[in-house]
């Protein structure tokens, strides 16, 4: 190759490399210039949503003095409730008020017929749902009190539906019915309730509330629905409790009931739930006398030693574990219990005359407290 030759070379090699140095930078240029666009654009979403959002969340029109009546049915969901309230006209977009429950952990909303303006914003819509503010008084109102077992639910139930009181059991009982409401209700209501061994199936998960209703009516169906409605709302709260605590719902319930049961006002709960735990945890019987009256079908206000003997899943001094289901209902302080329970080494507790209760570690101390203050109670 001639020296002609090699400068030309050269000369070619240096312009290519010219050549492509251009056109990095111009690509650079390019990608510097899309990623620009993409952010502005991006910003411009997320500003615009976010705007969005902010004007959703105010009144339709602040300065209306409308009132519209609006029906929310026994058993709507988050998203049929912001449905109905945008059709009427009393928010912006259903989608938002959806999301701002979510995001705001709301629940525990009442039906009923209410009155709402266009000038409320969501917060205080929110507000009126979970306070039951409503336009008109109830025509029907049902209290079930805390620690109510099945067949005295289905009492206040026959009551408010002028239908007799085996009537509303043998509903509340009906298998066919009851799958019904587990495929309705998975989250609460799951096939355990279905266990050979279980008395009553619903035992437990009709929550300690009172229930109003606004019309003449009323069907076995409804107040059921009204009350299972409520289970829900309430167990959403605590869902990731549970979940760190590995148990299931009827698991939580079923312990919750037996606190609810053993607890007075006096009493602890998180003491009596440790207790519980302790002896579950070191393979003890529960031997806790609401069950031995539950598998009876008795009240009685002293259980006797016979009693201890009855042949029953449900005989917590004859088997060891929980029982097959609850034994009444129970109310957040005893579910929160149940979660929660107090770090003790107690292994028994005593109720007194007074209603106080003695937590004692050892079953020598526990037969002392009980000679100073129960001799005879069994």
């Amino acid at each position: 190759m001639t020296s002609n030759d090699k400068e030309a070379t050269k000369e070619l090699i240096q312009q290519k490399i010219m050549e492509h140095q251009s056109e990095v930078r111009i690509v650079r240029r390019i990608v510097l210039i899309v990623s620009l666009l993409l952010i502005l654009v991006a910003a411009i979403i997320v500003s615009g949503g976010y705007f969005y959002i902010k004007s959703a969340m105010k009144p339709v029109d602040p300065k209306s003095k409308v009132q519209k009546q609006v029906e929310i049915p026994i058993g709507s969901s988050v998203t049929k409730i912001g449905e109905t309230l945008e059709l009427k006209g009393i928010i912006k977009d259903a989608r938002v008020f959806k999301y701002y429950v979510k995001f705001k952990n709301e629940s525990g909303f009442m039906a009923g017929e209410y009155r709402f303006s266009p000038s409320m914003n969501i917060s205080e819509i929110v507000s009126r749902l979970k306070t039951g503010k409503l336009m008109q008084k109830p025509i029907v109102a049902i209290t079930v009190p805390e620690g109510k077992q099945l067949k005295e639910i289905a009492h206040l139930i026959a009551k408010a539906t002028k239908k007799s009181d085996d009537e509303v059991f043998n509903r509340l009982n009906d298998k066919t019915y009851l799958k019904t409401l587990v495929a309705k209700y998975p989250d609460i209501l799951t096939n355990e309730i279905f266990n050979n061994k279980i008395k009553y199936p619903l035992e437990g998960y009709l929550y300690p509330a009172t229930y109003p209703f606004y019309k003449q009516h009323l069907s076995v169906d409804e107040i059921v629905a009204s009350m299972l409605d409520k289970t829900k709302s309430v167990l959403a709260t605590y869902q990731e409790q549970r979940k760190q605590k590995n148990l299931s719902v009827h698991q939580l319930v079923t312990m919750a009931s037996l606190i609810e049961e053993e607890a007075t006002g006096k009493v602890d709960r998180h003491n009596i739930s440790s207790v519980f735990y302790n002896r579950l945890k070191k393979g003890m019987p529960l031997q806790t006398d609401p069950t031995v009256l539950y598998a009876q079908g008795k009240h009685k206000d002293r259980v006797l030693y016979q009693d201890l003997e009855v042949n029953s899943p449900y005989n917590t001094y004859k088997n060891n574990g929980l029982p097959p289901g609850p034994i009444s209902n129970s109310g957040k302080s005893s579910i929160e219990a149940a979660l929660n329970p107090a770090e003790t080494s107690y292994y028994y507790f005593l109720a007194t005359n007074d209603g106080s209760v003695i937590f004692t570690k050892t079953l020598e101390e526990h037969n002392q407290e009980k000679a100073k203050h129960i001799s005879s109670k069994k």
